[in-house]
């Protein structure tokens, strides 16, 4: 106690309490405020939509829908704009670079730039349940059915069901292995459903890359939606990958008859949009195709709230860029799901029931 007194007492005024804190303690550095582009301004539509992935109009229309909860409350120390946040994440899921490239292109700091990603994608994703929806009214099932229907005369289907992996880096952890899908990388199976338009319907995005497909939809909330009759008479198309059911027709195995021939070509043409809708998921979004380097607990969101962009662009009828590089290419190729096939179960006539009769009564006639 008397060292500290003699040590104090050597300080005989404010001035040198002042040059000691500076000796001892680091310098704050000063704050930098970096210039930010208006890409609104410096890019024409094209050029705009090569980086970002949605034409200008789209974006807008984002930008109004979540600006509400995105905003800041203040202009103090340079705050964001709604629409910088928006171009910001965009940029991210156009590219799935590092945050610090992200950042340096939009002139924020990499903190920054993690923290507005996570407020954008968590934004999107609670509007999920107003963009991502099956039909609920008759008048809405109906245009779903037609639209099916005039691609390959195939009736009654109101939804094509698929999963696609979508790649991510190592969560790490015990677990970790549990991610590792059958093609040996990193992911989630994610479940979707989508109309003829390639708009997504339903997904699921919980499951790691090691859950089978047919597991997947098993325990999913969809599942128990058609069994309770809330379709109707309505099916899915699904592949060889899952168990026929009554409202959930694959293609056949076996076929005999020319009427099982042109059932199996009329389902593999009418379940073709989600094939594509994956595509253009992944092309419009290639850092689903290239790995999500994000936390886990921000992946799941981030995959709804591509899903809830690649649906206001099928609404607004803004193509998907197809300026996609060789790498990009190569890894969407990859993420086709390959499925392992589950024993065809024709000969069970409680499972088989609707496929058995649409072949009969329907497919035999058109012939």
């Amino acid at each position: 106690m008397a060292r500290y007194q003699d040590f104090v007492g050597d300080l005989t005024d404010d001035e040198d309490f002042l040059e000691l804190l500076d000796e001892v303690m680091e310098p704050r550095l000063p704050r930098i405020f970096r210039n930010r582009i208006d890409p609104f301004e410096i890019y024409n539509d094209k050029e705009f939509k090569r980086r970002y992935r949605l034409s200008k109009d789209v974006t807008n229309f984002i930008i109004n829908e979540i600006s509400p909860e995105i905003s800041s409350q203040t202009d103090r120390n340079h705050a964001l704009s709604a629409s910088e946040q928006v171009i910001i994440t965009l940029r991210f899921l156009a590219t799935g670079a590092f945050l610090k490239l992200v950042g340096d292109h939009s002139g924020v700091d990499e903190s920054t730039t993690s923290r507005v990603i996570t407020k954008v994608i968590f934004a999107l994703a609670r509007i999920g349940p107003q963009m991502i929806q099956m039909p609920r009214t008759e008048a809405e099932k109906s245009v779903v059915r037609q639209g099916f229907y005039n691609i390959a005369r195939f009736p009654r289907c109101v939804g094509a069901l698929d999963c696609t992996d979508i790649k991510i880096l190592s969560p790490g952890g015990r677990d970790a292995e549990v991610y590792r899908n059958r093609k040996s990388f990193f992911s989630y199976n994610v479940q979707a459903i989508c109309d003829a338009n390639l708009k997504i319907l339903d997904i699921v995005t919980r499951w790691p890359g090691s859950a089978h497909d047919s597991y997947i939809f098993a325990n999913s909330r969809i599942k128990h939606r058609f069994e309770n009759g809330e379709f109707g008479d309505g099916v899915l198309l699904g592949d060889k990958g899952y168990a026929v059911t009554n409202y959930l027709i694959t293609p056949l195995r076996t076929l005999v008859t020319p009427a099982e021939n042109l059932f199996n070509q009329t389902h593999i043409w009418t379940r073709n949009p989600i094939e594509r809708c994956f595509g253009v998921l992944k092309r419009r979004f290639p850092i689903l195709a290239l790995g999500i380097r994000l936390k886990s607990t921000k992946i799941q969101a981030l995959i709804v709230a591509c899903a809830v962009l690649h649906n206001i662009a099928c609404e607004l009828n803004d193509e998907a860029p197809d300026d996609i590089n060789e790498d990009v290419e190569r890894e969407i190729a990859a993420a086709i799901i390959d499925d392992d096939i589950i024993e065809d179960n024709r000969a069970h006539n409680v499972n088989n029931i609707v496929r058995q009769t649409l072949i009969n009564q329907y497919f035999e006639n058109l012939l």
